[in-house]
Formats: structure tokens, C-alpha cells, sequence
């Protein structure tokens, strides 16, 4: 979407690129917005893991012409920590929302083997602060492709994959200015886990969204777009650069 500076938004393990397109929308009028859909639930062997989720971003990153701010979500974000230290020359900036890589909630602990609709529905309503904000056929969406033959499998792996990834002794390495743009109501990245991040992340600040769960992009898409946009602008006015240092904690 739109034309500008890019900014690639990175979903989590339910997540889809149309859950995106409200705040990427409210972008693309100064931004190019670019939105990678991994089919995170079909990989398999040594791809289903967060290694083989990142060579999968890394090569669609080859498709945008210049460094990029890197906006995730959940196991987006923990990918976008992960591009950072690896290729800090593609990274102009990341803005992580509900982001694992120290300490997340998942899935796994209770995952049924062929996911049952009512258990499906408790786990989405849980990324929310108000589950009335839950897009209609988001239970749906996700009973259909859980049902599906290894789809719930591959969950449990790439949950457990990130959870033994934990990156608390690498993020003072990451040069790359950072908002951590989060849900005060997130119980599944809960707000100690952004002070956290802020504090072991050299150049970042926290801006916190009230009313909001793990998934701002879909119960607060304008508070995110905001957030995203103040930071883009503050990148563009300081002109920072992939691998640069900017010296601004909140």
C-alpha cells in the first residue's frame, strides 16, 4: 500500500495480512506499506521453527528496495529482534507491539489435538482487553485452519520454538532505533515485558495503548497507526540509518 519510505508489518501465529490493513491504510498516504503473510501453520520439519520463519522474512525482505522500519506483532515482533541483529544493514527502525523473544503466554499449554471451536474462541478472547472488539470470523478463520492435518502441531512447535529462543542477552546489541507501542491490558505480553524490553534495548521507548489487549492492530487500529506514525516521522527528522545509534529512552 501507498508509496514512501517502507514499513513492513510482520504478523503473529494466527495473524493475517488483513488484519493489518486498517492501520496500514492510515500510513500509505506518506508510507509504502508492505505486509508479508508467512504460512506460518504450514511449515513442517526444520522450517516450523523460528529459524526457518526468519530465512522465510529475510527473503521477502530482499523484495524491498531500500532499509525498512519493521513493525511486529507477537512472533512478528521477536522475527523483526531477530533481522535486527542479523542484517542491522536492512533495519531503519522497529516498532514491536505484544512482542515475544523474553517472555509470552503461548498457545501451547492446553493446545487440544484437533482444537475444539469453544477452546479456540477462549483463546482469541484472551488477546483481547474488550472481546467484544474480535472480528466476526476470526474464531472461525482459525478453527478451519487448526483443523487442518499438522496445522495444530506446527502451533505448538513454533510456540515452543520462540519460547526457548529467549533473547534477553542479545538485545543490547541492537542498534536500531525501537517504540514498543503497548496494550497496557496485554496478559499475554503483559506491560513488565515492554519495560523489559526497554530496558535491555539501548535506543527505545515505550507508548502505551489504554483499552488494548495483544492485538492492537486489531482493537486499536487508529492508537497504533498514531504511534507508528510519530515514530516514522521522528526517524525521517533525526535521520537515523540502518545500524546507526539514536539516544532516546522514554
Amino acid at each position: 500500500m501507498g508509496e514512501g519510505p517502507p514499513v513492513v508489518f510482520l504478523h503473529g501465529l494466527l495473524g493475517l495480512n488483513r488484519h493489518w490493513y486498517d492501520a496500514a491504510g492510515r500510513l500509505s498516504s506518506d508510507f509504502e506499506c508492505v505486509l508479508i503473510e508467512a504460512p506460518l501453520l504450514e511449515l513442517r520439519g526444520r522450517r516450523c521453527s523460528i529459524e526457518g520463519v526468519q530465512d522465510l522474512i529475510e527473503h521477502e525482505l530482499r523484495t524491498v528496495s531500500e532499509p525498512a522500519v519493521l513493525v511486529g506483532n507477537s512472533l512478528g515482533g521477536h522475527i523483526a529482534l531477530r533481522i535486527a541483529l542479523t542484517k542491522p544493514e536492512r533495519v531503519r527502525g522497529l516498532v514491536l507491539a505484544g512482542s515475544s523473544g523474553l517472555f509470552e503466554r503461548t498457545f501451547e499449554r492446553d493446545v487440544q489435538h484437533r482444537p475444539s471451536h469453544e477452546w479456540i474462541r477462549r483463546k482469541i478472547a484472551e488477546l483481547f482487553a474488550d472481546p467484544s472488539r474480535m472480528p466476526e470470523d476470526a474464531v472461525g478463520h482459525a478453527y478451519q485452519e487448526l483443523r487442518k492435518r499438522g496445522s495444530a502441531r506446527a502451533l505448538v512447535r513454533l510456540s515452543r520454538s520462540a519460547k526457548a529462543d529467549h533473547m534477553g542477552g542479545r538485545l543490547s546489541a541492537i542498534s536500531a532505533p525501537t517504540l514498543l507501542l503497548w496494550g497496557r491490558q496485554d496478559v499475554v505480553t503483559p506491560p513488565h515485558v515492554a519495560e523489559e524490553f526497554a530496558a535491555l534495548i539501548p535506543d527505545s521507548r515505550i507508548e502505551w495503548i489504554d483499552g488494548c489487549g495483544h492485538a492492537p492492530m486489531l482493537e486499536q487500529p487508529e492508537a497504533l497507526a498514531g504511534g507508528i506514525r510519530r515514530f516514522l516521522y521522528d526517524i525521517e527528522e533525526s535521520g537515523a540509518s540502518p545500524g546507526g545509534a539514536r539516544q532516546e529512552v522514554a
